[in-house]
C-alpha cells in the first residue's frame, strides 16, 4: 500500500508505521492498559532509542554489531553519579565532566582496541566489542571502590521540581520530564550534525562506501574516532537519564532483554532509517510496559511477546530495502577469513603427506590418552569441549560459509537438548535415534527461524536468533512458565544404549561417543564444503548478486545451510544434556550464545579446524588451566590479548604458519606454487636473455617505423 504514496509522504508513513502497529496491538489485545503505562513505555523507549542509534552509527561505519553500545555510556554515567554522590560536586558540573569522560572513553576505546583491527575480518571486530563489555562492566564496578562508595545515594535529584500523574498508578517527576525534553533535542542535534556539518557529511560518505570515500580523500580511519565518540555520547546520555528514572546501573547496563529491544529496533529501521529506529524503540517500550502491567509484573511474558513482535516485523520486511547498504558492504568489508587448502602442487609430496599423517597420529594419541589416563571428572570436561566443538562447526556452516550471523545458537541447542532428555527419560529411546531426532528438530527450528529473515537479510537473522534464544531460555525451557512444561525434563536425564548394545553409563564411554560424533561431523562438513552446495554457499556469501547472475539460487543454498547448521546444533544439544544428565536453562541463554559465537570467531569461523581450535582454547583454558597464573587466559582480557597477537583468529594463524612451512619446502624443492608465492620473480636463463633483448630491439625499431609512416 505504501508504495503508491509519493516519496515525501511515503517516508514519514514508513517511519511511523511500526509505532502505530504496536500501539494498535496493545489497544486490541490489552484494552485495559491505562494511559500512564503508554507514557512510561514511551520514556523507556526513548532511552533505548539512543542505544539503538549507537548500534546504527557504528554498524554503518564499520559493518559490525557493537555489543558494548550501552556499556560505553555506563562507566562515564557512573562517574557522574559518583562525583555528585561521593564527592558532593554540583550535579551540572558532574554531568558535564561525565560527558567529557564519555568522549574521551570513546576515542580511547577506538584507538586502543578497535583501530588495530581496522583491516581484520568484521566478525573479529564484533567479538572485540563483546569482550569490551567485560572490561567496561569491571570499570563501572571498580569506580565506586575508587571513590569510596556512593553511600545511600543511587540516583540524583530531579532537575525540575515537577510532579504529575495521568492516572492513579504512576507519578512522574522532573527526571521523567528531563527524558522527554533531552532525548528529542539530542535527536534533532544528531540529525543536524549528519546533514549540515562537514564531518557529518564525511561520515555519511564513508558509511555508504569506505573505499570510495577513501579515494575521494576522506580520512576514513581518523573518522572512526568521531564515530565511537558519538556512539559513546549517545550511550552516556541514555545511561545518565536512566539513572534518574530507574536508579543506579553499575555493572548491568545492557541485559539480553534490553539488547534484544535495542538491536531489534535498529534492524526494524533497516540499520539506516533513524526516525524509524526511534519510533520502533518507543513502540517496543510501550509493548514491554503494557505486557508487564497486563501479566502482573511477569517479565517472562514481556520478553516472549517482544521477541514475537520483532520476529513478525522482520517477516514483513523486504530484501530490496537493504540494497544500497548491503551492496556497499559487499565490496568494502571482509566478514571472515577461510583457511586455504594445501596447494595441489604439494598435496602428493611425501613430506607433506607424512607431516599430515604425523599430526593426525598426535591428535589421535592425545584423544586416546585423555580417555585412558585422566580421571573421570576431567574426561567429562574434555567431552564438553567436544560438544562445544560441534556447536562451533554448526556456526562455521551458518556464519563462516553462509554469512548469516547467529547470536542465539544456544537456543537451538537447548530446545534440541530438552527433546533428547524427554525421549531418553520418558520414552527410553535409543541414543542413536535420539541424536537423529534431535538433529532433525534442530534443523527444522533453524529453517523455521531463518526462512522469514530471507526477505530482510542483513542482521535480520542475528536478531531473530537472539529473540529465539531469549524466548527459549526464559520461556520454553522454563518449567515454571512454559505452557508445554510437561515435555521439559524435570529430573535427572537418563542415558540409554547406543544402537541397542553399546552402554555409555561411564564418562569415558560417553566421551568416546562424543569423539565419534565429532569425527562424523567433521567428515560431513568436509564433504559439504567440497560439494557444489558448499561452493554455492561461498559464492552467495561473497557476492549474492554476482551469484544470482549465474542462475545460482541464493535462497535454496541458505536453506540448506540453515538445515545443516541446525542438525549439528541439535545433535550437540542432545549430547550436552545427556552428558550433564540435566537440563539447566541458564546454559542456553543469549549470554552463552554470544560466548559460543565468540569462541567460533576466535578460532576461525571460516574453517573447520578453526572452530575446533576455538573450543579447545576457550573451554580448555577455562576447564584445565585453573592455576592463578593461567586464569587470565580464559577471561575477556586474555582473549583480547590472543586476538591482538593473531588478528585473524587461531585457525588463520595456524594456516599462515603452515603456508610458511610449505613455502620454504617448495623453494627448497624448486616447486613453483603460484598460490603460495604470487610474486615469484621469473628467472630468465642466460641463453635466452640475448633473444629477449633482440626481440625488444626489434619491437622498438618497428614502433619507430610506425611513427615515421604516420608522420
Amino acid at each position: 500500500m505504501t508504495r503508491s504514496f509519493p516519496e515525501p509522504i511515503r517516508a514519514p508513513v514508513l517511519a511511523v508505521l511500526p509505532l502505530l502497529l504496536m500501539v494498535a496491538f496493545v489497544k486490541v489485545f490489552w484494552s485495559t492498559v491505562p494511559a500512564e503505562i503508554y507514557l512510561v513505555g514511551t520514556i523507556q523507549g526513548l532511552l533505548v532509542a539512543l542505544v539503538s542509534l549507537g548500534f546504527v552509527i557504528v554498524y554503518r561505519a564499520n559493518r559490525i554489531v557493537n555489543f558494548a553500545a550501552a556499556d560505553l555510556g555506563a562507566a562515564p554515567a557512573s562517574l557522574a553519579l559518583l562525583l555528585f554522590a561521593s564527592l558532593g560536586w554540583n550535579i551540572y558540573v558532574s554531568m558535564f565532566l561525565g560527558l567529557g569522560a564519555a568522549i574521551a572513553l570513546g576515542v580511547v576505546v577506538e584507538f586502543c582496541f578497535l583501530r588495530p583491527f581496522f583491516n581484520a575480518p568484521r566478525l573479529i571486530l564484533t567479538v572485540v566489542t563483546i569482550l569490551l563489555v567485560d572490561l567496561l562492566s569491571a570499570l563501572a564496578i571498580l569506580l565506586p571502590q575508587w571513590f569510596g562508595g556512593s553511600g545511600d545515594v543511587n540516583s540524583y535529584p530531579p532537575f525540575f521540581d515537577v510532579h504529575f500523574h495521568i492516572g492513579q498508578l504512576v507519578v512522574f517527576d522532573g527526571n521523567d520530564v528531563l527524558v522527554m525534553i533531552v532525548v528529542p533535542l539530542v535527536l534533532i542535534a544528531l540529525a543536524a550534525f549528519f546533514r549540515l556539518s562537514a564531518i557529518g557529511v564525511a561520515l555519511r560518505a564513508s558509511a555508504e562506501n569506505a573505499d570510495r570515500a577513501s579515494l575521494l580523500g576522506i580520512p576514513v580511519r581518523r573518522l572512526q574516532s568521531v564515530v565511537w565518540a558519538l556512539a559513546t555520547v549517545l550511550a552516556f546520555v541514555a545511561m545518565f537519564l536512566r539513572i534518574g528514572v530507574g536508579g543506579e546501573i553499575l555493572g548491568r547496563a545492557l541485559d539480553p532483554a534490553v539488547l534484544l529491544t535495542a538491536l531489534g529496533a535498529a534492524v526494524i529501521g533497516r540499520m539506516e532509517r533513524m526516525p524509524t529506529v526511534v519510533l520502533a524503540a518507543i513502540g517496543l517500550g510501550i509493548i514491554d510496559q503494557a505486557a508487564v502491567f497486563h501479566y502482573n509484573n511477569v517479565d517472562i511474558m514481556s520478553i516472549a511477546i517482544r521477541a514475537a513482535i520483532i520476529g513478525i516485523a522482520l517477516l514483513v520486511q523486504r530484501a530490496d530495502t537493504f540494497g544500497r547498504l548491503a551492496s556497499s558492504a559487499t565490496s568494502t568489508w571482509q566478514a571472515s577469513r577461510e583457511v586455504k587448502r594445501v596447494p595441489a602442487e604439494l598435496r602428493g609430496e611425501p613430506a607433506v603427506r607424512g607431516a599430515y599423517a604425523g599430526l593426525a597420529a598426535l591428535v589421535l594419541a592425545a584423544i586416546v590418552c585423555i580417555g585412558v589416563f585422566l580421571p573421570e571428572d576431567r574426561v567429562k570436561l574434555a567431552g564438553t569441549i567436544g560438544v562445544f566443538a560441534i556447536i562451533g562447526l554448526s556456526l562455521v556452516v551458518l556464519t563462516g560459509w553462509a554469512g548469516q550471523v547467529s547470536l542465539g545458537q544456544m537456543g537451538f541447542v537447548g530446545i534440541a537438548g530438552a527433546i533428547a532428555g524427554t525421549l531418553t527419560t520418558r520414552y527410553h529411546w535409543d541414543i542413536g535415534l535420539v541424536l537423529l531426532a534431535s538433529g532433525a528438530a534442530g534443523a527444522v527450528m533453524t529453517v523455521v527461524v531463518g526462512i522469514p529473515t530471507l526477505r530482510a537479510r542483513g542482521l535480520a537473522f542475528a536478531v531473530a536468533t537472539l529473540a529465539f534464544s531469549l524466548a527459549a531460555s526464559s520461556y520454553f525451557l522454563n518449567s515454571g512458565y512454559s505452557p508445554v512444561k510437561s515435555w521439559v525434563p524435570q529430573s535427572s536425564v537418563a542415558r540409554t544404549h547406543v544402537l541397542g548394545v553399546l552402554a555409555v553409563d561411564t564418562e569415558v564411554r560417553f566421551y568416546a561417543l562424543v569423539v565419534i560424533v565429532l569425527a562424523l561431523s567433521v567428515l560431513m562438513m568436509r564433504s559439504l564444503r567440497s560439494s557444489r552446495i558448499g561452493r554455492v554457499l561461498i559464492a552467495v556469501r561473497d557476492n549474492e548478486r554476482a551469484a544470482q547472475a549465474f542462475s545460482i539460487s541464493a535462497i535454496g543454498s541458505l536453506v540448506v545451510a540453515f538445515a545443516t547448521s541446525g542438525f549439528l546444533a541439535g545433535m550437540a544439544g542432545a549430547l550436552f544434556v545427556l552428558q550433564q544428565r540435566a537440563l539447566d536453562p541458564p546454559n542456553f541463554d543469549p549470554t552463552q550464545g554470544l560466548l559460543v559465537f565468540s569462541m567460533a570467531v576466535i578460532g576461525g569461523v571460516g574453517s573447520i579446524g578453526g572452530a575446533i581450535l576455538g573450543a579447545v582454547y576457550l573451554k580448555g583454558t577455562q576447564y584445565f588451566l585453573t592455576q592463578p597464573e593461567f586464569a587470565l587466559l580464559s577471561t575477556g582480557v586474555g582473549v583480547l590479548i590472543v586476538l591482538f597477537i593473531f588478528r585473524g583468529g587461531l585457525g588463520p594463524a595456524f594456516g599462515d604458519a603452515r603456508d610458511g612451512l610449505l613455502r620454504m619446502y617448495a623453494r627448497r624443492r624448486n616447486i613453483r606454487v603460484p598460490s603460495l608465492v604470487a610474486d615469484t620473480r621469473v628467472q630468465i636463463p642466460q641463453s635466452e636473455e640475448l633473444d629477449v633483448a633482440a626481440a625488444l630491439a626489434d619491437a622498438a625499431a618497428h614502433a619507430d617505423t610506425l611513427v615515421e609512416v604516420h608522420e
